[in-house]
């Protein structure tokens, strides 16, 4: 039948009509809103109409007070506007500029001291600028590179359904890219077309080129996504322009069949900082005629947890970071910019000033960081494999225990809303804590920026285990407005069996239920779409049972900066 992808294609193209007539993403009705039968035309056009105002309504932004509104969505993101970009330029000049006697916070404070603030930044910009020819050539030959790499052959993987029915596909192919890439990066060097230093010797004006392009890029987003979406999840968060170019317009933006966020946040920000610890260490012994054990090690531990980012990579794109956060400032910006600026910090600071550290010391740091990098890619990998194989696998030599979670999406072919469900894993090392492998992973960035502290270098190679641990804890708790929000009583249930967020007794418990009510009854409906009273059941295997249990939704409150403002997804 010829006529139903022409349907298809006109009923995405009055849904994109919709979201460039309100200015926000429709999303799903509420379950069980359905519309109520009727003949003739006029019922198709009611139930048009009913489910369109439902699918507003379930994406509306959180009600918030004008204080709140203006703390959150005005001045929380300018705070970070204009100082990110600047820091960055700050931090390029301190670490890499010879005019700053050592990379430390203490050279710094000789260089103001001697030059004077105004001097400080305007030599910082000086030297950084919007980039040199070089920079700007390296950064054209870098990406056209990974670009080449992206369309590499693989299996086809999907990323979760989003509320308004569109479920991203993309091409497994990080290993491949990471071997590739890096062969050939190693490759041009030996062949003469550059020094392996390179990174090293251009990084201060490629900062500045990067941080010029990139708020432009971010400008454009805003203009695509509020006019030229991919897809239905795209459009104003209704908190003005400010808090829109900040956080983005678009979920899933592409470009000429390329992936943005995925190429951006993937294929560029994480092939830097896997190969500025390569040039790094190689500049740093070219420098000083002898290997420093801190920077190797830095370098070393670095790469197998980025090459585990690549093996990894479709469980990153099932992330927070790419199923909620929309390509904005924070997203794009920072993968741009921030990542490599920050992520390379402690082992940049390393090129000018040698650690000073023993092998022995050097050796038991780097053990521990190795340690964090294997225990987190065993948490990654016990929970990637349980999705794929739907349950049907062994963790830790038993049956899974977990929870059939119930969630609704809009299904873009019929215009109907349907229900889905997902498996939450309650055992191994998610039974422990919701989100232990963020102590992994933290584990191994504190022991990066300890190699870099060396026995001379202060606390500025401490900046981005500090910044990790921050953004790590807001992570969890965004992640869990998340799931809240997607899977309601369910997600309760599961927190109530894995109490811990983090670390286990340690970081928040999970509260027991205010009113939970474990008298069994019908469903009802509470406001946000949210189901009370219902049994649902969590599967144990070891015990060969099912447990039947109660749990009352609960409204979500206030989230944070990111979540708080942006659309409720």
């Amino acid at each position: 039948d010829k006529t139903e992808p022409r349907r298809t294609l006109a009923r995405q193209a009055e849904m994109q009509s919709e979201v460039r007539r309100r200015g926000r993403s429709p999303s799903p009705a509420r379950p069980g809103a359905k519309p109520e039968a009727s003949s003739g035309g006029s019922a198709k056009a009611e139930a048009k109409e009913t489910v369109a105002k439902a699918t507003v309504a379930e994406l509306e932004p959180d009600k918030l007070s004008p204080m709140e509104e203006f703390f959150q969505c005005v001045l929380g993101p300018l705070l970070l506007l204009f100082p990110a970009p600047i820091l960055c330029i700050v931090l390029s000049f301190i670490t890499c500029s010879p005019a700053v006697t050592t990379p430390t916070l203490s050279g710094a404070y000789a260089y103001i001291l001697k030059h004077g603030v105004g001097g400080f930044f305007a030599d910082a910009f000086r030297y950084c600028g919007i980039g040199s020819f070089n920079a700007w050539v390296f950064l054209f030959v870098f990406n056209f590179a990974a670009v080449l790499v992206y369309h590499w052959p693989g299996a086809v993987k999907y990323g979760p359904l989003t509320p308004t029915g569109h479920k991203p596909a993309y091409m497994d192919n990080g290993i491949a890219h990471c071997v590739i890439y890096t062969f050939m990066f190693v490759g041009g060097s030996l062949l003469g077309w550059y020094d392996l230093g390179i990174l090293y010797d251009v990084f201060g004006p490629t900062i500045g080129a990067l941080n010029f392009f990139g708020l432009l890029f971010c400008g454009f987003l805003y203009v695509k996504g509020m006019y030229y979406p991919c897809t239905a999840d795209s459009g104003s968060s209704g908190h003005g322009l400010i808090f829109d170019y900040y956080w983005g317009m678009e979920l899933y933006p592409r470009l000429f069949g390329v992936d943005v966020k995925k190429f951006v946040n993937c294929r560029f920000s994480m092939t830097f900082w896997m190969l500025a610890g390569v040039s790094f260490t190689y500049r740093s012994y070219t420098m000083h005629k002898q290997l420093d054990p801190a920077i190797l090690y830095s370098t070393l531990s670095q790469f197998i947890y980025l090459f585990k980012f690549f093996v990894w990579e479709m469980g990153y794109m099932r992330s927070i970071d790419i199923i909620v956060d929309r390509a904005g400032f924070y997203e794009t910006w920072g993968c741009l910019v921030w990542v490599p600026c920050v992520y390379t910090l402690h082992t940049r600071i390393l090129v000018r000033s040698p650690s000073g550290y023993s092998w022995p010391v050097a050796t038991a740091i780097f053990a521990v960081g190795v340690a964090g990098v294997l225990l987190n890619f065993w948490a990654d990998s016990q929970r990637m494999m349980f999705r794929e194989k739907d349950g049907k696998c062994k963790i830790w030599g038993k049956e899974p225990k977990f929870i059939k979670a119930s969630y609704s999406a809009l299904n873009k072919e019929t215009g109907q809303i349907e229900t889905h469900q997902s498996l939450l894993l309650a055992c191994g090392w998610w039974g422990v804590a919701r989100h232990f492998q963020y102590a992994f992973e933290l584990t191994a960035a504190w022991s990066w920026g300890l190699l870099g502290v060396g026995t001379k270098n202060g606390v500025l190679p401490l900046f981005y285990a500090v910044f990790l641990t921050i953004l790590l804890f807001d992570r969890a708790k965004r992640d869990e407005k998340k799931c809240l929000k997607k899977y309601g009583k369910y997600y309760e249930e599961y927190m109530q069996i894995v109490k811990y967020k983090i670390i286990p007794y340690v970081y928040e418990p999970a509260q027991p239920l205010p009113g939970a009510s474990r008298a069994r009854g019908p469903s009802r409906a509470l406001p946000g779409g949210l189901v009370a009273a219902r049994a649902h059941t969590f599967h144990d295997a070891t015990r060969g049972s099912v447990s039947s249990r109660l749990c009352p939704g609960h409204l979500l409150g206030l989230g944070s900066l990111r979540l708080s403002c942006s659309l409720s997804r």
